[in-house]
């Protein structure tokens, strides 16, 4: 009895020893053993990601930078199609290992854990309403202006918290926001500058970019499981601020605006992705 007891103490130790070498594994170590780096992509969502549906192959701005994380670790890039939505809980979940182009905020960041900023996006109106150029954000917090915005997106906290008296209406696409505003329903739509240069391209009636004051700009940055080891959470943070500082990310950017005519031109003076 005593030596079934010391075997099967041995048995649970050296068990213990195994289960903590795994859950010790570095994230590094784990992305190359497995060979391939995953995140999550979003149909539709130019620039950051378009699939082309005769190739299945996915382009955009965040595909080349994931591309770039995937050949400093040396292994193929693997994207799982998601949305906005799923994204964070594809990191939470471990069904990928990073995500992009994610705004960082304090809800977020009970559920996942943040890089250094990949970029700066700022929020803009898109209108063809002379009277709304050069305004700042409390001039526009007025009940007699009706902006647009989709319903639960960063746009939508801004509107809270700095058009509270003005009228915001709130749609469950981006799509239905645009139309609100080409059809008259709307005088503008808040947006953020990368959505916003995108959209006053693909539909001109909707009117220009047009940056109220002060500008509130918001960082985007790469999502991480919170039990990612401090090394590979260290190499993100350090790949995004090198990047960004010396202007790869926002090359990228621009490369994937080029599809709609974009140039660095286009945007208001001063400005730029790098913060």
């Amino acid at each position: 009895m005593k030596l079934l007891s010391k075997i099967c103490g041995v048995a649970t130790m050296a068990l213990s020893l195994l289960a903590g070498t795994a859950a010790s594994a570095g994230t590094i170590e784990d992305i190359r053993a497995r060979g391939v780096l995953r995140i999550p992509a979003i149909l539709n969502e130019t620039p950051y990601f378009t699939k082309d549906p005769r190739t299945g192959e996915w382009q955009g701005f965040v595909i080349d930078m994931a591309n770039d994380v995937a050949k400093t670790l040396d292994v193929k890039l693997e994207v799982v199609e998601s949305s906005w939505a799923n994204a964070i809980l594809d990191v939470q979940s471990g069904k990928v290992d990073m995500a992009f182009a994610v705004t960082a905020t304090p809800v977020r960041a009970m559920s996942v854990s943040f890089s250094d900023p990949t970029y700066y996006n700022s929020f803009v109106l898109v209108s063809a309403k002379e009277e709304l150029t050069g305004k700042t954000w409390s001039e526009l917090n007025d009940p007699k202006f009706t902006f647009a915005v989709d319903l639960g997106s960063a746009q939508d906290l801004i509107t809270q918290q700095y058009l509270p008296k003005a009228n915001i209406l709130r749609f469950k696409t981006r799509d239905e926001a645009i139309v609100a505003v080409t059809t008259g329903k709307a005088d503008g739509l808040v947006n953020t500058m990368l959505n916003g240069l995108v959209i006053a391209k693909k539909a001109p009636t909707i009117g220009a970019v047009k940056v109220p004051t002060p500008i509130l700009s918001t960082p985007s940055v790469i999502a991480l499981n919170y039990g990612a080891d401090e090394t590979f959470k260290s190499f993100v943070s350090a790949w995004a601020e090198y990047n960004r500082r010396i202007g790869n990310n926002q090359t990228w950017i621009l490369k994937s605006l080029e599809t709609y005519g974009i140039t660095l031109e286009d945007m208001p003076v001063g400005f730029g992705f790098g913060g």
